[in-house]
Formats: C-alpha cells, structure tokens, sequence
C-alpha cells in the first residue's frame, strides 16, 4: 500500500508510475483517492469542531446543575444536535476512509530510478547474460517431456486423471532428483547463507494475502476453500512475509532472513493459450523461498544479496542462466525493483524463468503493519520486505534433465546432488 502522503504532496509522480507500468485507467483510482483524502481531512476537521463544541457545552451544562441556578434544558437540547452531526459525520468519515483504503490497495507500488521504462517482457534488460554460449552436442536433444516419458520419472498423463492438467506426477528417480533439489537448496541457504529455515502453513487467510499484495488484485489465481474461508498459498512468500505481521521488530535485529520449502498453488487465471506442455505451466509446484526483512536505507544491498543467492544455486548445479531487469511494463504490481533468472532449456531452445527476486519497499509492510524501532532511537518505521525463489524447481527440473542428458537417453546428476540421490546416473 503506497503511503497517502507521497499519494498527497506528489500525486504527479504516481500518476507517471501507473502510466509507466502501462495502467492508465487507474488514474480514476488515484483520483478518487485524492478526492477522499480531502473529504476525510474535512470530515475530521467538522467533528473535531462538533466535539470540542459538545466538551464545552457538557461542562457549562454541569456548572449549571451543581450551582442550580438556571435551566440547562436549552443546552441540552443543543447537545442533542451535535451529538446526532458527530454521529452522521463519523459515518461518512468511516465509510470515505473505508473506500479510500480499498483504492489504495489496488493501487501500484512506486519504482526504483533503475527500473527501465517499458510496455512488455521484450523491453526487460538483460543485467547478466549468459556466461557462455553452450556447446551444440553432437546427438538430437530431447525435451523434459520426452526424457520424463522414456525413464518413466515424470507422469503428466496421470497427474492429470488424479486431478487435472498442471497437476505432475513425480516417479522414482525423478520423485528422489525432486526431493535432492529441495534438500540441496534449503541446506546451502541455511548454511552457507544465514537463512532460519520455517516450514509455514499451507492455506492462509485472506489478511496474508491482503498484506503480500495478492488480494485484491489476484484473487481469480488462488484456490479458494469456500466453506473455511482459506486459500492455498501462491507462494511461501505469503505466510513467510505475515510471520511478523502487525508486530513492532527490533532495529538491530535487522536483516531478518527466512527461507521455506512449500508447495505452491496457482490456477494461472489468463494463462490460456500459452505453453502449457509439461512444466511449462503448471497449478501446483515445489519452490524455496528467501524472505528478507530490511532497514529502508539498506534494502538495494539486500536485494542485491538474494540475487546472488538464488545464483549461487544454478552455479553450484552448473546449470547456464541470465539475469534481467525488468522494465516498467513487465514488472509486478508490488515490486519496486525486480530480477528475473532465466535458465536456459536446450530441448526447448529457450530461456525459461526460474526465479524472480524484488524489493517492495514499505509496500507490503504498510499493508501489514509491519515495523521497527530504529536502533539509534527515533519513531517506529516501517521495514522494507524482500523476496526471491531461490529456486522454482519446475523450470530448473527443465534445465536440469535437458543440459545433463547423454546420447543414450540418460541422464547424468549433478555432482552438488549425488550425495542427496545416492545415484549419479538415471535409466
């Protein structure tokens, strides 16, 4: 949520951010919120007046009575009036603050002076290319679906009669590749990088995802069990992010840093017509999460921190990346500033995104009142949140089984997961 008094003394700069994240039609919005932040500083004013009016008035109607000389009933009757204006005025004000907080949630977050202007993903910077062109083997390549199929580790077929498509099914060798690759993330972030690991709550309710950005603006992507009022997580960066929700963190505490294993659900609402074969496009996936909670005047160091963190995992597996700087027009509502890593998919001969790593500023944290007292002193502020996939692994499973295949249709385990697999070598 973005703060209503940059909204009030700069109402020009959001008006260009929303042109820049190619959203004009919300500038009715930021109108309307201008419009209701006057009417709520007016309404506050009057009752402000009408209250002071009935202080006053309740205690010369009190001198009246202990001295009981005079009638008060004119005073009294006077005290009826203002109470029922205190008490319309408190109505409207409540209703205008209810409609402006609505606004303010769905409006953007600001972007960072770095973010390069743009209407789409073909505008995005590449910040880190590749490191090197990948030799061209001498044998046909064969894409994740199709090595999944000949070594039986990878059943979409029967994903999809379980449940429905986007659903996979990990088998043997693959279920145990799966499960390294999770094994292998979380250990190389708790120990080589500092992350307290949590194991969250699968569903949470809809304040979590209010307070990460998802609500309202993405709710036609989340599961929704209707009887119990949850929602399966999007993301762990939902309950990771909500961990400290409406709690006051100490500022020598800061970075906090959380890393979590869940699953992850989405029903890709709009994805129609794009690729969906395999993992491509799926409903349900495994991801690691890192969450940072920071100071406002370190958050880019910190950004800048889980970008080489998510990196470290693709170069310890050996797997070929880029990194790209989104533009203006690609990036998400919340972000202020993000990465994407695309790893590189041979069967496929494309780039495939495997994490995306951004700063939200105060955004989150003003939507769920979280914040810090400062360690030299001052008044409480908010914290900046972070977070990055370090990593997805559908899109790194595609990597992974299309750069390790052999001629003979096998594939061969990085050297980082033979130790987690107990095997280096799947047929």
């Amino acid at each position: 949520m973005l703060d209503i008094n940059l909204i009030r003394q700069d109402p020009e700069k959001i008006a260009l951010v929303l042109e820049l994240r190619q959203q004009p039609e919300d500038k009715a919005k930021l109108e309307r919120v201008l419009e209701l932040d006057r009417e709520r500083r007016r309404l506050v004013q009057e009752t402000d007046a009408q209250k002071a009016i009935r202080n006053r008035v309740s205690k010369e109607i009190a001198v009246i009575k202990r001295s009981g000389q005079g009638s008060a009933e004119e005073l009294i009757g006077e005290m009826k009036d203002v109470a029922e204006n205190i008490a319309r005025m408190d109505e409207e004000l409540k209703a205008a603050e209810t409609e402006m907080e609505e606004l303010l949630l769905a409006l953007p977050n600001i972007l960072h002076d770095d973010v390069p202007a743009g209407t789409s993903a073909a505008d995005n910077v590449v910040h880190k290319p590749m490191a090197a062109a990948t030799e061209s083997p001498d044998f046909q390549l064969k894409t994740h679906l199709e090595l999944g199929r000949e070594l039986d580790i990878l059943d979409f077929e029967r994903g999809a009669k379980i449940t429905g498509a986007g659903f996979p099914v990990y088998k043997g060798k693959g279920a145990r590749l799966e499960r390294a690759l999770i094994n292998f993330m979380l250990d190389l972030h708790t120990e080589q990088h500092g992350y307290t690991e949590l194991l969250p709550p699968l569903f949470v309710n809809q304040e979590s995802l209010r307070a990460t950005g998802q609500w309202p603006k993405f709710a036609d992507q989340v599961y929704h069990m209707q009887e119990d009022s949850l929602y399966a997580i999007p993301t762990a960066e939902v309950p990771v992010t909500n961990m400290h929700r409406d709690e006051m963190l100490r500022g020598e505490d800061l970075p906090v840093a959380y890393t979590a294993y869940t699953p992850c659900f989405r029903r890709e609402a709009g994805s129609y017509g794009k690729d969906t074969r395999g993992f491509l496009r799926v409903h349900q996936f495994n991801k690691v999460e890192l969450v940072r909670y920071a100071s406002p005047e370190s958050s880019y160091d910190e950004l800048e921190k889980i970008l080489n963190h998510a990196e470290s995992v693709l170069e310890a597996l050996d797997i070929p990346y880029r990194v790209l700087l989104l533009c203006s027009g690609d990036i998400s509502a919340n972000a202020t500033k993000c990465y994407d890593i695309e790893v590189w998919a041979p069967g496929e001969q494309k780039f495939l995104e495997a994490s995306s790593c951004s700063n939200f500023e105060d955004y989150q944290a003003r939507r769920g009142n979280i914040r810090f007292k400062p360690e030299g002193g001052g008044k409480p502020l908010y914290v900046h949140t972070l977070n990055g996939s370090g990593l997805a692994t559908s899109r790194l499973m595609v990597a992974l089984l299309e750069n390790y295949q052999n001629p003979d249709g096998t594939i061969r385990v990085p050297d980082v997961l033979q130790s987690y697999t107990g095997f280096s070598i799947i047929d």
